[in-house]
């Protein structure tokens, strides 16, 4: 399962008692805050993107949409999301649990500068039913992002 592969992964950093799994969905933006008690915005989703025939996932806060023009101007395409059997297959984890950690091996990961404005914010586990409040230095260094990139409006 998804969630135990995240588990692992943050067991290498003594962190994976951090996560927290609810009895009740969290599979969207406004799930996740409710579970949390939280506002929206500091939820950090993770959109999911075929890039030159690859996986590219974007972590961004909450309460933002991709701006197609600011995404093309950065990856030089059109955003494509892919589909729900593609983001398992491509990432490693299901739609509702897709997160930044433990994602199979050739997947670039970007941090939308939109999160840059919280002190901790909170990303799935891989299950539609789990975060992890992180810090924005440990989501840089937890996620593997490639870069922070611009491709967001609120």
């Amino acid at each position: 399962m998804s969630i135990e592969k995240v588990r692992m992964y943050f067991n290498k950093y003594g962190i994976d008692d951090r996560i927290q799994e609810f009895d009740v969905s969290s599979a969207t933006v406004a799930l996740a805050a409710e579970a949390l008690h939280c506002e929206p915005q500091r939820i950090a989703k993770t959109l999911s993107f075929l890039a030159d025939g690859h996986a590219a996932l974007i972590v961004a806060a909450g309460d933002t949409k991709i701006d197609n023009a600011k995404y093309k101007a950065q990856f030089g395409t059109k955003a494509k999301m892919l589909s729900p059997d593609e983001v398992e297959n491509m990432v490693g984890h299901a739609v509702g649990g897709v997160c930044p950690f433990a994602v199979n091996e050739g997947v670039d990961v970007y941090l939308d500068r939109s999160l840059k404005r919280f002190v901790t914010v909170f990303p799935a586990c891989g299950s539609s039913n789990s975060a992890i409040e992180l810090t924005i230095e440990e989501l840089e260094k937890y996620s593997g992002s490639t870069k922070w990139v611009d491709v967001c409006k609120l």
